[in-house]
């Protein structure tokens, strides 16, 4: 339900799904061309993905199926996923692994491990000797832990991606896991889209699974019912029987939804006993009643978290499959108070979509929309501390004292810095949950122990001794929530300052020059502000129960941005003196640095305010101190107080195990593709055999060696195939593709003859065309030389020869003999002819017109017949009048303008012999000439 999303505790989740998705190997080190996000439900998952060409898409199973059941079935030498495990599961429900989400991170004493065995006894279960996690034992010989189950559907999911995807690979990054996981079993976070707040709220109980377990306790007392008197075992006590109504409950789930009534029927439920009976929805509500009950608490929860109310909210939209039973739509609807719910999304789909929506914008290979996401922190994280004090003199006590680190709805991620000012001894502090009120009775069971670690530092009283004359300026912790609410304490460093006084003589002119442009471009951040990266966060201090507040005792908490390691190396710029005065005897640093700069005698060595140069004596004591930094990296001792990690060692074991799964399931694909392969190739040379075309390139002779090769492979298969390895298949087909190889070369190569010959006398025809032309063109314009055309008519003459020559020979051969007509030597001939035609193309494509000789016994071409008297008007220049004449030219010969680069002519057209009507300009002697090349 969408209401209902499930949650765990966000350490031991985000721990447990870090390690499953490293089991899965799901990190790809290449550039990301198409992007996926997986939808994990508790019964199915939906995966969805963005790929060029495709924005958004729900990605098709290998049942073609848009919804993939999270069921793995484990076997001594093979493993299934998805609809092939669910039908496992009546065969044999011990090794057909569900809901097993619920166990994640669990250890013994957790009340949800009892649920589940109670709800699937046919699962056995044992405990890690050293961590009393979960483990299912399939067999003697194999056992999984339910995060190792985890890595096998993830990676499961991505093989069904990276399928629908095609050549794109797929990237599925780390924190997009363990953000979805969070999601969807123990989110630490809350989400903001846009300006709307999606509060998640939930109850671990209420949901699909629920509703289905209590259809099938009551067929099962049906099933016993009738069967009163006969002496026959609890039905509860079968666990394919268990299984099989597990299955039908879901179906009667799904049909109850549209439908008063509906008749349950199973065959052969047990001892070969078929059941069927009649469920209404009425009963079906009334089963269900007190789950109908609780589906306002997570709106109510949620809109407590927001600090919102009803009439603030405009629309609320149903997601998740169990939203579409009436009765919860019913409820939901009358606690919301609204006309309608919002039923405009595949409330299937919706989560997948929008998680892959996200995954392309994180991605940065696809442009969107913008989609603003904020994560907030759910289960608020603080830190513990005991230290003595002397409340009174000669009375010491202990001190236990709390500081918020990451507040309940805060953002992340996000980095804090919390400083112990009153520590010079190694010391322990504690990281915990801080309060969980929000959280029922029954949830804080679920959610166990609120202590995560101890920490213990090694190495503070070393540190004071280093540097005795420096002033303390703390214990720093440095923690890190990141994006996917993962906590970390990155390092523990002891941090001491002195005043120091620079040598005016020692200072370089490279330093002062340095000192210059640093203050031009903004050198006045203060220290705490380069040290932590933003802003300063005072936390009031929350003292013990029962005791009071110590004067003076404080801790800095201060946020801090992607801050860069601080360099011990190196001082800092200088800046403000620290300020030790009383708050209200404080100046703001502006005033001071006014009040510094109005009475600062210039740099250039101009009077001071009494108009007095200062002496070099002066101006050495003027020069401030600055202060030195020094940080000493203090030794860390984690303690884990809640779930201990992964061993290294038996991390590799888990991780390999997966491996050779996923390499054993390669293999039998493999030697299933090759099975398959040959057995088609088996039939379908049988049924060519009887083919008219194949029939006509074979004897009767060679048909009947082939047919019986065909059925010996075929026996042999059935026989021993079943046996053998994928190197053996491979083989027997590589020798049955030997044997028939000249069969189906004569077969290929008749069908290919038509087009091919069609093509080169085609190209034959253009090529002699092209040739008849280019000798037509005049010497004087003449493009080609004698060489490259007597070559092209050379290639021209040689391929006609060859392919008559060589159509000649195949017509003497039997259809049954190897041909010597063959395409590729068609298509050889069609390519050594095109190169010479291309050639000869590109250069007249290319080539300018030769400059033409003036001629002087050219004679003025005679004005049209149709030309009028009335020309265009010329208006004469300046100072001459209309009547006046121009000058006279020469006596010469009238030259042609020409234009300087011409278009070749075109082949065949117009020009080639023909001057279309047009009038042929005269030659030296009045006769007409040739038309010329530019004149085509």
């Amino acid at each position: 339900m969408a209401a209902t999303v499930k949650r765990q505790r966000p350490r031991r989740l985000t721990c447990w799904a870090v390690i499953a998705v490293l089991l899965a190997d799901l990190l790809v080190p290449s550039d990301t061309l198409a992007v996926m996000s997986v939808d994990l439900g508790s019964e199915s998952m939906k995966v969805a993905i963005v790929k060029p060409g495709v924005p958004m898409e729900i990605v098709l199973n290998k049942e073609s199926r848009r919804k993939t059941p999270v069921t793995v079935t484990l076997k001594e030498n093979e493993r299934f996923f998805g609809d092939s495990a669910a039908s496992m599961a009546i065969k044999n429900p011990k090794a057909t692994l569900r809901y097993f989400q619920y166990l994640l991170g669990k250890q013994a004493d957790n009340p949800h491990v009892a649920l589940y065995q109670a709800r699937f006894p046919e699962h056995e279960l044992n405990f890690d000797p050293e961590r009393q996690t979960v483990r299912f034992q399939i067999s003697p010989q194999l056992q999984f832990s339910p995060e190792e189950v985890l890595g096998m559907v993830l990676n499961y999911s991505r093989s069904l991606a990276e399928d629908f995807a095609g050549e794109w690979p797929i990237t599925l990054k780390l924190s997009g896991i363990v953000r979805f996981l969070c999601r969807c079993w123990a989110p630490v976070c809350s989400s903001y889209f846009f300006l709307l707040p999606f509060l998640n709220r939930f109850d671990r109980t209420l949901g699909g699974l629920e509703m289905e377990l209590r259809l099938r306790e009551h067929l099962a007392g049906l099933f016993n019912e009738q069967r009163k008197g006969q002496r026959a075992k609890d039905v509860r006590e079968n666990p394919r029987a268990m299984a099989k109504l597990l299955r039908e409950a879901n179906r009667l789930k799904t049909v109850l939804s549209a439908n008063a009534d509906h008749m349950a029927q199973i065959e052969g439920l047990m001892d070969d006993v078929d059941f069927k009976a009649k469920v209404t929805r009425v009963e079906f509500e009334e089963l269900c009643a007190d789950l109908f009950e609780r589906v306002p608490g997570p709106v109510q929860q949620a809109l407590q978290s927001a600090g919102m109310n009803l009439d603030e909210i405009e629309q609320v939209i149903l997601v998740g499959g169990a939203t579409r039973v009436p009765k919860v739509q019913e409820v939901l609807l009358k606690a919301v108070g609204k006309e309608e719910l919002g039923k405009n999304i595949n409330a299937d789909e919706a989560a997948a979509m929008g998680a892959v929506y996200q995954a392309a914008a994180l991605s940065k290979a696809f442009k969107v929309k913008p989609f603003v996401v904020r994560d907030a922190v759910v289960y608020p994280i603080l830190v513990e501390f005991t230290r003595e004090v002397e409340e009174e003199p000669g009375v010491r006590s202990l001190k236990h004292n709390k500081r918020v680190l990451f507040s309940r709805m805060g953002p992340y991620p996000q980095r804090k810095v919390i400083t112990f000012n009153r520590y010079s001894h190694d010391f322990n502090f504690h990281i915990n949950y801080g309060d969980l009120g929000f959280l029922g009775p029954e949830e804080l069971r679920v959610f166990g122990s609120p202590n995560l670690t101890t920490v213990k530092l090694k190495g503070v009283a070393e540190s004071f001794k280093k540097y005795p004359d420096y002033e303390s300026k703390g214990i720093k912790a440095h923690f890190n929530l990141d994006e996917s609410g993962v906590l970390s304490l990155d390092r523990v460093e002891s941090v001491f300052e002195t005043l120091v006084e620079d040598n005016p003589e020692e200072e370089s002119t490279l330093t002062k020059l340095g000192n210059t442009i640093s203050s031009l471009f903004g050198g006045g951040t203060s220290p705490d502000a380069k040290e932590n990266g933003t802003d300063t966060v005072q936390e009031e201090e929350s003292p013990a129960e029962g005791s009071k507040d110590e004067p003076g005792e404080q801790v800095e908490l201060k946020e801090e941005g992607e801050a860069p390691v601080e360099d011990t190396s190196q001082p800092p710029t200088p800046g403000p003196k620290e300020d030790t005065a009383p708050e209200e005897e404080k100046v703001s640093e502006e005033e001071n640095a006014f009040k510094a700069e109005a009475q600062k005698p210039s740099e250039k060595g101009e009077a001071g305010p009494e108009g007095i140069p200062p002496t070099p004596e002066e101006e050495k004591k003027q020069k401030p101190a600055r202060k030195q930094k020094m940080v000493e990296e203090i030794g860390v001792e984690l303690v884990v107080l809640d779930l201990p990690d992964l061993p290294k060692d038996e991390l590799a074991r888990s991780v390999q195990k997966l491996q050779d799964l996923t390499l054993r399931d390669l293999e039998k694909q493999e030697r299933e593709k090759a099975a398959n392969s040959l057995e088609a190739f088996i039939f379908e040379t049988q049924d060519k055999l009887y083919q008219p075309e194949y029939q006509e390139v074979s004897t009767e002779e060679q048909r009947e060696e082939i047919s019986g090769k065909l059925s010996a492979a075929s026996t042999w298969l059935e026989d021993e195939g079943f046996g053998s390895t994928t190197a053996m298949l491979k083989e027997k087909l590589a020798e049955l593709r030997k044997l028939c190889q000249g069969l189906f070369f004569r077969v290929e190569e008749r069908k290919k003859w038509p087009e091919r010959l069609s093509a080169l006398d085609n190209l034959l025809n253009h090529s002699s065309m092209f040739l008849k032309g280019a000798r037509l063109i005049p010497e004087m314009d003449q493009i080609f030389t004698e060489v490259e055309m007597t070559t092209l008519e050379k290639v021209i003459n040689e391929t006609w020869a060859w392919k008559n020559a060589t159509v000649a020979e195949q017509a003497k051969l039997a259809a049954t003999e190897k041909p010597v007509l063959l395409s590729k030597d068609i298509e050889a001939k069609m390519v050594a002819l095109d190169r010479e035609v291309q050639y000869l193309l590109n250069k007249a494509k290319f080539a300018k017109p030769r400059p033409r000789p003036k001629d002087k016994n050219a004679t003025r071409p005679e004005p049209p017949v149709n030309a009028s008297d009335q020309g265009e008007k010329v208006i004469p220049p300046a100072g001459q009048t209309e009547d006046a004449k121009p000058l006279s030219e020469p006596d010469k010969a009238e030259t042609r303008s020409e234009p300087v680069d011409s278009e070749p002519p075109e082949l065949g057209g117009p020009g080639a012999g023909e001057s279309e009507q047009k009038e042929q300009p005269t030659g030296p002697t009045g006769q007409k000439r040739p038309l010329k090349n530019d004149e085509l």
